[in-house]
């Protein structure tokens, strides 16, 4: 028996924030640094907030680079996740059946994009929120992106319809132009941490800390903007291993900084600020959506094959 799922606060939130701005500049087309810097904002703002409106966002940069018109006035999401516990398969008549993990805001979101593996390859779908349900008491015990749920969605019959061609998710450049979005959202919620050790962080060994801090941070800063500019200047390429090194940096540089804020601030804020608790807790999860050693052995093997690859 299915559990009736009232709309959370979070729901209003993002909501509202649409209206106030609907749309970002799509990447690639001259404007992408300003894009990643209204995503590092709510990242910085809100690591909740930032997770819901970062896939709305790029589901509209998706449904544009496949030519599929956007849904008006409706809240996106992308659900790509797939593992042991992906059973979503498409029948012959194109309908969806099987259960699809980790689909962050079901219970927020009016349409998705779904990845559904084949033989043949990934196909996307575009899925009304009326096609699915949440599986009944699956639990979300995190403490961390509390406020986002990532549980399982079972399709059943599901009405759908195909976006782009097998494949098209995958091999776009924008798979990769967005994954590197989503280190903008990182690099903000780094920025805040750190921004809340310059009170207190002036002198003596805290300094220190703080300086580590922009050690990490700056060289994040420094390649996510030339990152952008290169993405502008070539949108029609992947910048595959641009965007790889970005994410790992940006990994790197914001796990220092959790490191860093809890040595130089002590446990306090972590137990009595209510923005400083959250998002530390809800940074550390959210980052495990970077690859991490994985990312760093195909960087490595790149680099093995490249001719001079950190030449000025």
């Amino acid at each position: 028996m299915l559990a009736p799922v009232l709309p959370p606060p979070l729901s209003n939130l993002a909501r509202q924030r649409l209206l106030q701005v609907p749309d970002l500049p799509l990447p690639g087309q001259g404007r992408t640094l300003e894009r990643w810097r209204a995503l590092a904002a709510l990242g910085h703002e809100d690591l909740c907030l930032a997770k819901v409106l970062e896939a709305h966002h790029d589901a509209i940069a998706i449904l544009h680079e496949l030519r599929v018109p956007v849904p008006a006035e409706q809240l996106l999401a992308v659900w790509a996740a797939e593992g042991p516990a992906c059973t979503l398969r498409a029948e012959h008549d194109g309908r969806l059946r099987g259960d699809k993990p980790w689909c962050s805001g079901s219970n927020l979101v009016d349409t998705a994009l779904v990845t559904v593996r084949s033989e043949a390859g990934v196909q996307l779908y575009k899925v009304d929120a009326s096609q699915w349900h949440c599986l009944d008491g699956e639990p979300w015990p995190a403490a961390g992106m509390a406020g986002v749920p990532s549980t399982t969605v079972r399709f059943d019959g599901a009405e759908a319809e195909a976006v782009g061609p097998s494949n098209g998710y995958l091999e776009r450049p924008g798979f990769w132009h967005g994954g590197a979005g989503i280190a903008a959202v990182w690099f903000g919620a780094a920025t805040a941490l750190a921004e809340r050790m310059q009170h207190g962080c002036g002198e003596g060994l805290r300094a220190r800390l703080l300086g580590k801090a922009d050690l990490a941070l700056a060289p994040a800063a420094a390649l996510l903007r030339e990152l952008a500019m290169a993405i502008d200047a070539a949108p029609q390429l992947t910048h595959r291993v641009q965007v790889v090194r970005v994410r790992s940096v940006v990994e790197r540089a914001a796990t220092q900084v959790l490191d860093l804020a809890g040595r130089a601030l002590g446990p306090a804020p972590m137990c009595m600020e209510d923005a400083h608790a959250r998002r530390w807790a809800d940074l550390t999860v959210f980052m495990r959506q970077s690859h991490a050693d994985k990312d760093w052995q195909w960087l490595g093997e790149q680099c093995a094959r490249q001719v001079m690859p950190w030449s000025l």
